[in-house]
């Protein structure tokens, strides 16, 4: 018992901690290191930094988001308004390629297009993400590549050997099949599984991720 008030505790420390979110309506849930978020927060950055702050505390092996972005009267935007200001973020992103596009409906993005990478696809999702008004993003964007993947598990496998935060002893593999990379294995922390999430998204050829690996703590 006493851990699960720790790790409860110390992720609702965190949430307060963090700048970015506004934590006074979100409670935590715990249930040997599975924790849910549940109640509301103000804008679709927040719901996605409560997470990912969750994610930095010891101890937390998964995180249920069940936030709602209640959206302030000032950040209300109408579907033509949003639609048009959506797009515009995807023009000034250089990252973006023309190819993608946005539509909302009731403070909901939906992204569809299609692009050569993965980073393209996270790149597009960001962008409409810190726009006023946007209460959640649905992306419908598809991978496309030009070229047949050439030996993209070892791709991933060497970006995985350079990374920082991914130690020597990972036991970390990663296998493709029709485009789609499954990585299984054991990381310490989120910041090891991210990296190694972001490794393969950036291979050549992966056009999604199918996320596996267990996080120990």
């Amino acid at each position: 018992m006493g851990k699960t008030k720790d790790v409860r505790g110390a992720v609702e420390a965190e949430l307060s901690f963090d700048p970015m979110v506004d934590s006074a309506h979100i409670t935590v849930v715990n249930l040997a290191g599975n924790v849910a978020l549940n109640g509301t927060v103000p804008s679709y950055p927040q719901y996605l930094e409560a997470a990912a702050a969750a994610r930095r505390v010891a101890g937390v092996a998964t995180v249920d988001n069940h936030l709602e972005v209640v959206l302030p009267d000032s950040d209300y935007r109408d579907d033509a308004k949003l639609t048009t200001a959506a797009n515009n973020a995807l023009a000034a992103n250089v990252t973006v390629p023309d190819s993608v596009e946005a539509t909302a409906e009731d403070g909901n993005i939906t992204l569809t297009g299609t692009v050569s990478y993965g980073t393209e696809r996270a790149a597009a999702e960001a962008a409409v993400g810190g726009v006023a008004g946007v209460r959640n993003v649905w992306n419908n964007i598809d991978i496309s590549y030009g070229i047949d993947p050439v030996d993209v598990d070892l791709h991933v496998q060497q970006a995985l050997e350079r990374s920082a935060l991914v130690p020597d002893d990972s036991d970390v593999t990663a296998e493709t099949k029709d485009g789609i990379i499954t990585l299984t294995g054991h990381v310490r922390t989120w910041a090891e599984h991210d990296a190694v999430v972001g490794a393969a998204l950036m291979a050549v050829g992966v056009i999604d991720v199918t996320d596996d690996i267990q996080v120990t703590g």
